[in-house]
């Protein structure tokens, strides 16, 4: 059985596809012991309790570095065990926590990586560059908590009058969703081997 985390922020829209496949047992081997949000007014942190899925909070205000924040959350991790870290829409640096979990945590990107890779703000990008095919990227994060290992890609239209609401919003419920549940599946079913930054997605 994989114990998994999830570190979740705002609304928690990624973390509710998490939450769904978990009630339609949709994961193999798989335990969502928790989420760990940074700010107690996240509406991730409903979410959870709604599932019945223990909650916490890791106030980064309270540590004089983000450094130290990031080992507190690492810490928090290890008392528990986890075994596999996902992010949905975590908003704070990974800093030491990908040291600990190197090929164990799970992310999405919202552009076809490695497109805008350097961007804040890759949708703006998308619609201030004129592209025309766009998607999401999941992946293992890297040392530096950025994206590594590409796992899956999911590529969508740009339509022509996209802006950067509807079409992050579009991004998120045709890509992310998606992309973010199939690598949680693969991963928990043993299905991804990783060499350097490839990913074998095994049959």
């Amino acid at each position: 059985m994989i114990r998994a985390a999830v570190l979740a922020a705002g609304e928690g829209s990624l973390l509710q596809a998490i939450l769904d496949a978990v009630y339609f047992n949709e994961i193999p081997d798989f335990e969502l012991e928790a989420v760990i949000c940074p700010r107690r007014e996240d509406y991730a942190m409903t979410r959870a309790r709604h599932a019945g899925v223990p909650a916490f909070v890791v106030d980064p205000e309270l540590f004089p570095t983000m450094t130290s924040h990031s080992i507190a959350v690492a810490n928090k991790l290890k008392d528990m065990d986890i075994d596999l870290v996902i992010l949905a829409g975590y908003d704070c640096p990974l800093g030491y926590i990908p040291y600990q979990f190197k090929n164990r945590i799970i992310g999405t990107f919202p552009a076809l990586w490695p497109a805008f890779g350097e961007e804040e703000d890759p949708v703006q990008a998308t619609l201030d560059n004129g592209v025309k095919i766009t998607g999401a990227t999941a992946y293992f994060a890297d040392g530096d908590g950025r994206v590594g290992a590409v796992i899956a890609q999911k590529a969508i239209d740009v339509l022509p009058d996209d802006t950067k609401e509807t079409l992050a919003q579009r991004i998120l419920e045709d890509c992310e969703w998606e992309l973010l549940t199939r690598a949680v599946i693969l991963c928990c079913g043993r299905k991804l081997s990783v060499r350097g930054r490839v990913v074998t997605i095994k049959e």
